[in-house]
């Protein structure tokens, strides 16, 4: 008991940070997780995995390149949705769990580079409650994962190279797999892996003997990515080499893709850099966002010269701190990801740059800490931001809208569709802007019902969903989309609505 007392004396306020988290994530998870039709795609693949022992060699399939992500980030989901008893809200508890991780983790690195409690708790704290943080730790989504490996590849890296645990780098191979298996956009962390083989090489070139053991821990990590590899190299040579040819087109015509000329990146430097800070730290306040990434900016710049505060002693040497080094791989890391984003010829989305969410939030909190040392002013100035960031982010606080329902109603119209049919045969077909039918159609698997694809059969009823929007014409009736032009000519049998969304039901009739 005693150990419990002194456990929660020395760590409660890590404590109650994780315990907002987990609450900002986890409340009503059922109600507020996205389920469209990227989750049902998953859940319908992971389920036929569990069911069927169909194994995975691709994962999700990108927005643009025709490419396909590799199958680990299916594989790590898996158990969770076996354990929930293939309910899809399983894989989203775990998400949450995992992003509440992150915050853990966040603390530990923060703790590790600045021995600076206060800063710690800042970074996990202000990672806990922003919202678009909130917004992609609760659903299944491969980009959703990228926060805690990207910070776990970086974190292992530090220890790998700065403390000479060199068996990290096993980890840091493992991470940087499991980064790589959520978006493609891990390449990008490339830069930051060479960056820390090449301090360590010039520094430690003289000492042979640190050097050799750097090596077996290396390969080993080289071993484990390439094995990691296999399952899209078997899809490719089964496929003629479609991911590659996809992935090798999608970086030689870069009329709209990317670009490979760093310098194209610099006009779009500040831009991104303030479209990172404003959807992470400044609560989506674009009338605040420029002058504070100017002055967030700023306070990056006075505090690399803090910290870089070099000891100079008799002899006139300069003596580094581990700070100093911490800071410049995590500004490295911030830097390499806004060039990455700006070679990108298309619009950035905010799970783009989630592989650079953790750095932002260490660098700000350390930012606001050097503030603090500074007297009673800094003291005042530092309590200042973070009453106004905790403000700007409580006040677009998902939790402070309504859920969105999206699993229910989907659950409900899938019922509905099934109750209609009378147990006989039938096709379905969704209209929708920005969904597709997976996620209706893995009730309509997970309830064994008799839906079949028109390829397959052509069945005496078509079930039409129409999801309301402006660009979306809701009568099914001569409709041009595939599914429902397909069936042939036919007539409404019945309409109703679930929570306005419109289900008909179609039959055929003679010409």
């Amino acid at each position: 008991m005693a150990k419990i007392v002194s456990f929660l004396r020395h760590n409660w306020p890590i404590i109650i940070i994780l315990l907002l988290a987990s609450f900002l994530r986890l409340f009503r998870i059922s109600e507020y997780m996205e389920f469209l039709g990227d989750q049902g795609r998953d859940v319908v693949i992971i389920r036929d995995f569990l069911k069927n022992g169909n194994l995975f060699f691709i994962g999700p399939q990108t927005s643009i390149g025709n490419m396909y992500l590799g199958p680990w980030f299916y594989y790590f989901i898996a158990p969770s949705l076996l354990f929930a008893n293939f309910s899809p809200v399983g894989p989203a508890v775990f998400i949450a769990l995992l992003s509440v991780a992150t915050v853990y983790l966040i603390y530990r690195f923060a703790l590790t580079l600045f021995k600076n409690p206060f800063s710690a708790y800042l970074a996990a704290f202000f990672y806990a409650i922003s919202p678009v943080v909130i917004k992609y730790s609760n659903f299944i989504w491969n980009p959703n994962v990228m926060p805690f490996f990207s910070l776990l590849l970086v974190y292992s890296l530090y220890h790998a190279f700065f403390n000479k645990r060199f068996n990290y780098l096993i980890l840091a191979s493992a991470s940087f797999i499991m980064t790589l298996n959520s978006h493609y956009l891990a390449f990008a962390l490339i830069p930051i892996i060479a960056l820390c083989y090449f301090i360590f090489i010039v520094n430690n070139r003289n000492n042979k003997k640190t050097l050799k053991k750097l090596v077996k821990p290396t390969i080993i990590a080289i071993i484990i990515f390439i094995l990691s590899l296999t399952p899209q190299v078997l899809f490719d040579i089964k496929h003629n080499g479609q991911n590659v040819n996809a992935l090798v087109t999608f970086f030689t015509q870069r009329e709209t893709t990317v670009s490979i000329k760093p310098y194209k990146a610099l006009p779009l430097a500040f831009p991104l850099f303030d479209q990172i800070n404003t959807r992470l730290i400044f609560g989506k306040n674009t009338q605040v966002a420029p002058y504070a990434s100017i002055a967030f900016a700023l306070l990056l710049l006075f505090t690399f010269f803090r910290l870089l505060a070099p000891t100079i002693n008799q002899k006139r040497t300069i003596k580094i701190t581990r700070s100093f080094i911490g800071y410049l791989l995590l500004l490295s890391w911030y830097a390499i990801a806004i060039i990455g984003l700006g070679l990108y010829k298309q619009h950035v989305y905010d799970h783009y740059f989630a592989f650079v969410f953790p750095a932002v939030f260490i660098l700000l909190s350390i930012t606001i800490s050097t503030i603090y040392k500074y007297g009673i002013l800094g003291k005042i100035i530092a309590f200042f931001i973070i009453i106004s960031l905790t403000l700007l982010s409580a006040l677009q606080n998902p939790l402070r809208y309504p859920p969105n329902r999206q699993l229910q109603t989907t659950r409900q119209i899938t019922q509905s569709i099934i109750d209609s049919s009378d147990n006989q045969d039938f096709n379905f077909a969704l209209l929708a802007k920005q969904n597709y039918d997976p996620g209706y159609k893995y009730f309509f698997y997970k309830n064994d019902s008799p839906l079949y694809e028109i390829r397959e059969k052509l069945t005496n009823q078509l079930f039409v969903v129409c999801e309301p929007h402006p660009d979306i014409d809701c009568q099914p009736i001569n409709h041009p989309e595939w599914a429902i032009a397909a069936f042939g000519w036919a007539k409404i049998d019945s309409e109703w609505e679930i929570n306005g969304l419109k289900i008909y039901k179609l039959v055929h009739t003679q010409d």
